[in-house]
């Protein structure tokens, strides 16, 4: 038998080699802002009209991959939303029930595993490249925003209100760890163990590129893939997670790629911000004048995005790379009036997530109601690794039913959603809610019932009307039900204490 060539050799361990892992979430990215839901099949699919943004690489990502119809952010706030991303758990196990915040407590708990940990003792390079968020945010930095570890000068600083360095014994495994911080997007503020790419400074030393973060960061990924510093092991997979700060406010010219907007959104193709920019009939026009720099944003981080996959394909990676997209929660854009995120209405709730793996997954459409704690056994079960899936992940391998494999497994009738005053459930049909008396962070606890109610998504797909218990009293009964059942399996405080049990029958 004659020996393989080096070529031949090299091509047998390819085929051998796990898939990597590339996660990709923008950050407040609604779920119909992209161009492929104004086509068919998606269309018919979308609750309401689907945004007129362009996103070409998006796009092809759908259209060769699995995209789901139904994913929620379970709790639609940056720093709720990663803690069950990162651990697969649900706020009470992992530690993180609001965002992290100078004079907050809430941090991702140290001891828990993570998908970085996770996949690198299943034998992956791991990474991590944009915001993190995961944080308590302590007063450790000097005055110029170097990490010195304690509160004594010259430290007793913080690098930012919302958002702090994330040390080296707190990163859960990443071995490439390059982060950026501030809701600045032409001034994020970098730290990385990559002394190469911050002018040669050490870990926790404060660096100010002065770039568009989307377009700094696709540079830092693509160096890694090109692997120039050998920085990685080729001969392993790598999983890296990229959270990009865009399409995230502050929305504004010195904030926003105006060269996009100038090109796809100006005046002289949408004069006024109308019914041709907004046309969501709950959308408010006055409350969404931000709508251009919202949708460049988004245009421009999927251009970057289409870097980062184009290098992929160039280095034979692609087909071998499980590419998840998605985001961490929604954004209203005028929807109700309001702009952001943290409340129960779908443009806050609903966000994208697509799977792209030509070698291992068919293009199609999935309708499973996808929560956050999903992702981590969902990717670990489609890259093989599910033996590896640690007993404490309270989050669902869904891998058996993309792969199309024989299985006893069901897809969920709801989603838990959590506000900071209110407990909810998300199915097929309904978005649920029970919201207290008191605003969403009065450190009071809230001891009484302000309202229930529900929206009709089939019937109503802008959720212009509430429907209250007097009025649909056995679907309400029935959706109480729901909610009590996910309050225990997810070890929620209102379980714990059986808070409203005069309503919810745990």
């Amino acid at each position: 038998m004659s020996l393989l060539s080096c070529a031949q050799q090299k091509e047998k361990n390819k085929d051998q080699k796990k898939p990597n892992v590339l996660i990709i979430f923008p950050d407040q990215l609604r779920r119909y802002s992209a161009g492929f839901w104004s086509e068919e099949p998606y269309k018919s699919l979308a609750y309401g009209k689907t945004d007129p943004v362009i996103t070409p690489n998006i796009d092809k990502l759908a259209k060769n991959g699995v995209v789901f119809t139904k994913a929620i952010s379970n709790f639609p706030l940056c720093s709720p939303y990663r803690g069950m991303l990162m651990s697969g758990m649900y706020p009470e196990q992992n530690g993180i029930w609001n965002n992290c915040k100078v004079g907050r407590e809430h941090s991702l708990k140290k001891d828990i595993p993570t998908i970085p940990s996770l996949f690198l003792e299943a034998g992956y390079n791991t990474a991590y490249i944009g915001k993190c968020h995961w944080l308590k945010n302590d007063p450790l930095f000097d005055e110029k925003g170097n990490y010195v570890g304690t509160t004594k000068a010259p430290g007793g600083h913080h690098v930012n209100k919302y958002d702090t360095y994330i040390p080296s014994d707190q990163r859960h495994g990443i071995e490439y760890f390059y982060q950026a911080l501030k809701d600045e997007h032409y001034n994020p503020h970098i730290y990385s163990n990559d002394p190469s790419v911050i002018e040669g400074k050490k870990d926790g030393e404060l660096h100010l590129p002065k770039i568009f973060s989307p377009k700094n960061e696709a540079n830092i990924i693509i160096n890694y893939l090109k692997n120039q510093d050998k920085h990685r092991d080729t001969s392993k997979p790598f999983c890296m997670i990229w959270a990009m700060n865009p399409p995230h406010n502050p929305w504004d010219d010195e904030n926003t790629d105006m060269e996009v907007l100038r090109e796809n959104y100006d005046k002289d193709k949408f004069p006024t911000i109308n019914d041709d920019l907004l046309v969501r009939k709950n959308a408010d026009k006055e409350v969404a004048k931000y709508a251009r720099h919202y949708y460049a944003n988004v245009t421009s981080s999927d251009h970057y995005i289409g870097l980062v996959l184009d290098e992929l394909e160039k280095s034979g990676e692609l087909d071998n790379t499980i590419v998840i997209f998605s985001s961490d929660h929604g954004e209203m854009l005028g929807s109700h009036g309001k702009t952001g995120k943290n409340v129960v209405q779908l443009e806050s709730l609903a966000i994208p997530f697509i799977v792209h793996w030509p070698k291992g997954l068919k293009p199609g459409i999935e309708d499973i109601i996808l929560s956050a704690p999903d992702v981590l056994p969902t990717a670990m079960g489609l890259a093989g690794i599910n033996n590896q899936i640690p007993t404490s992940i309270e989050g669902t391998n869904y891998a058996p039913i993309l792969k199309d494999e024989k299985t006893n497994l069901k897809k969920p009738e709801a989603a838990l959603i959590m506000l900071g005053n209110s407990r909810g459930v998300q199915t097929d049909r309904y978005t649920f809610c029970v919201e207290e008396n008191k605003k969403q962070w009065d450190k009071k606890k809230g001891k009484s019932i302000k309202q229930v109610f529900f929206y009709d998504n089939e019937k109503d797909p802008y959720q212009l009307h509430k429907i209250t218990m007097n009025e649909a009293p056995k679907t309400c009964k029935k959706l109480l039900g729901t909610l009590a059942t996910l309050l225990e399996k997810t070890n929620d405080p209102w379980f714990q204490t059986k808070k409203y049990s005069e309503l919810i029958p745990y």
